[in-house]
């Protein structure tokens, strides 16, 4: 499988070549969904508000956004994508062009995974989820995709007192360790989320995610293994996503640059989500577009190539209606960043002490629909 070179984005540039930088490259929009949403989701609260949709009616869905911008999709295995329907799969792509760049093991949902997946200390019941994930890097190989999505929704805990919390992280690491040396050359897009369905997930900021590759990597002992690390590459990545990096009071700029600065961000899911709560996953840009803008210009920055992954949750609406309101969204906010005066913008963090307060009276204006109505900004120099 083609492993996607990430070793630009931990390029450290001076100033000068920052502001060229900058000027000359634009981000891509590739975008790409979750099949999981194109079908009404269980809930704690309601009864579903749409009929349940089977994998080929919503694979014809996606057909349909194809000409919209959705290039790639995203499943899990084994409910989703399986040996049983990778033909399907395969036809799909090959049909409209579409990509599947993403499997994710479901290691959230089933009752053995009561006490956790690849950390459980019930070893019958850690071994299914090993299992599982080796079955799903397994065909991410087959298939082709770009990586395999680890969510560790169902790991973590409610109290903690007298938790083994070193032995609950030990099994997790070595249980991604044994999967990867089994599977080799397949890299992990690690998606961290501080909390929800467990009281504590672990792992569950985005620098903790970082952490947690090293460890992985560390460990890495498959002779392909070490070649693609030699060589600089990272295989244990992040996926981070907009509302679990909000819902852990992350700010998404600061956030999305430390898996950025190390070559790390394999992918990324796109919403929308108030500071903490519960995990709303709404259309992009919904809440907060200013975090959306200074997270797409923090990528802008480091060079991102990869894929723009839409995760949501449209209850109320038609999925397409909500995937080309958040496709749109995005590409508003990158239009508003490269129109950006760069230069301007890396003198003021350069020399915060002579351009008080000119960075946020120019990103007023910069927002505002009729700029002209205002006074004329003053001078930085």
């Amino acid at each position: 499988m083609a492993l996607r070179d990430l070793r630009q984005q931990a390029i450290r540039r001076s100033p000068g070549e920052l502001v060229a930088h900058l000027n000359s490259f634009e981000l891509e929009l590739k975008f790409s969904a979750g099949i999981w949403f194109f079908s009404p989701p269980n809930s704690r609260f309601h009864d579903k508000y749409g009929r349940e949709i089977d994998i080929e009616a919503r694979l014809e869905i996606a057909a349909g956004l194809k000409d919209y911008g959705l290039g790639a999709l995203e499943a899990h295995y084994p409910n989703e994508v399986n040996e049983d329907n990778a033909e399907l799969w395969q036809n799909f792509c090959k049909d409209t062009g579409i990509k599947l760049i993403g499997i994710a093991p479901l290691l959230f949902w089933d009752q053995a995974f009561e006490w956790g997946s690849l950390s459980n200390p019930i070893p019958e019941k850690r071994k299914i989820a090993l299992d599982r994930a080796k079955a799903t890097l397994r065909l991410t190989k087959r298939l082709d995709t770009e990586f395999a999505i680890v969510w560790p929704g169902i790991d973590g805990y409610e109290n903690p007192f007298g938790v083994d919390f070193t032995a609950m992280r030990d099994r997790f690491v070595d249980g991604l360790v044994e999967a990867m040396d089994e599977v080799p050359g397949v890299r992990i897009a690690f998606e961290p989320k501080p909390y929800e369905p467990r009281g504590h997930i672990l792992f569950p900021t985005t620098v903790e995610g970082v952490m947690l590759g090293h460890l992985v990597e560390s460990k890495l002992s498959s002779s392909e293994n070490r070649k693609l690390l030699d060589e600089g590459h990272t295989l244990f990545c992040l996926n981070p996503e907009i509302g679990h990096v909000l819902m852990g009071y992350e700010d998404l700029a600061y956030a999305f640059s430390w898996p950025l600065s190390e070559g790390r961000l394999a992918h990324s899911h796109f919403n929308s989500q108030p500071l903490g709560n519960y995990d709303q996953d709404l259309n992009v840009g919904v809440v907060a577009p200013e975090q959306l803008e200074a997270l797409l210009y923090t990528m802008k920055t480091y060079g991102y190539t990869g894929w723009f992954g839409i995760d949501i949750n449209p209850e109320r609406m038609p999925v397409d209606t909500a995937l080309k309101i958040s496709m749109d969204a995005i590409r508003a906010a990158n239009d508003r960043i490269n129109a950006i005066d760069h230069e301007s913008v890396l003198y003021c963090q350069q020399h915060p002490d002579k351009t008080r307060g000119w960075l946020e009276a120019y990103l007023v204006r910069q927002r505002a629909p009729r700029p002209e109505n205002l006074p004329p900004l003053w001078s930085l120099k």
